[in-house]
């Protein structure tokens, strides 16, 4: 099941599809279950709602604006380091215990709308990236209980300011410029992928080009050992996103470097969750 959160003449929308098309609701239209934000936060049956949902009017994607599954986390917990071939390619050791640091909403956009390079920068790199969206609470979760607080999967690009990022030990800076947190198209719900969405091919491609291509079963630490080892630590919440780390060809590793520029297009894509585009703009 895939799930949209739009809005579309300044009212938002829901819409689903299991494979006949998208069918939804706006908040004007009688018998709206909620946003899907909204719901995610209630701990709601989205399986059970987008099928419901099968029976409303269908629902033109091009025709609507396409909005963040959650537009403001909670919490944004994003990982770095979490491929062999991205540790290769940057000169570090496999870490034994994951690199956590945060993003915050206010750097999130859309599926098509413009990644911002700004005028400070011209090291704008990407990330593709699996993202996991929390839709049970916990604390101290086990691992083998991890993935029953899993709301759905989606796609991230991570996009990076490399000079800022690496202007101090911790990434903040260079990890949060707005405009620069690609997050969507949609939700996709944890019975249409396997367990922990492992095994899906992963790829980051710019203008075409295919930069990285790998698999999520090859994540150092699995989306289960993620949930388990933040939750030590803080509470998870209904609507936190975890991104889990991008794998190797990253543009800042390329000799010479590939940073991204006004004009160019960039695609995550990640096998049974979709594609999320964006183009590249200056700010």
């Amino acid at each position: 099941m895939r799930i949209i959160n739009f809005e579309i003449g300044g009212s938002p929308g829901i819409a689903a599809d299991e494979g006949s098309g998208w069918h939804g609701l706006t908040q004007r239209d009688g018998g709206f279950p909620g946003t899907l934000p909204e719901l995610i936060a209630q701990g709601a049956d989205l399986l059970g709602i987008g099928r419901s949902l099968g029976q409303s009017p269908a629902i033109d994607l091009s025709a609507v604006r396409l909005l963040p599954p959650v537009p403001v986390p909670p919490k944004i917990l994003a990982v770095g380091l979490n491929y062999n071939d991205h540790l290769e390619e940057s000169g570090l050791k496999k870490p034994d215990y994951p690199e956590i640091f945060a993003r915050f909403a206010t750097s999130l956009i859309a599926h098509q709308e413009p990644i911002r390079r700004p005028r400070e920068s011209t090291a704008l790199d990407y990330e593709a990236e699996l993202a996991v969206v929390i839709g049970k609470p916990g604390r101290r979760i086990p691992k083998e209980q991890a993935l029953d607080h899993v709301a759905g999967y989606s796609l991230f690009n991570d996009a990076s300011l490399r000079d800022f990022q690496l202007r101090t030990p911790q990434w903040t800076m260079g990890k949060n410029f707005d405009g620069t947190g690609s997050f969507g198209p949609w939700l996709v719900t944890p019975d249409a992928v396997p367990p922990g969405a492992r095994g899906l091919r992963i790829q980051g491609r710019l203008n075409g080009r295919v930069m990285q291509d790998s698999r999520t079963d090859l994540l150092i630490f699995s989306v289960a050992t993620l949930i388990e080892t933040i939750s030590v630590a803080m509470s998870l919440e209904r609507g936190d996103v975890i991104i889990t780390g991008t794998p190797g060809g990253v543009g800042a590793a390329r000799k010479p470097p590939v940073f991204m520029k006004a004009g160019d297009i960039f695609e995550v894509d990640i096998e049974g969750l979709g594609v999320l585009t964006n183009p590249v703009q200056d700010d």
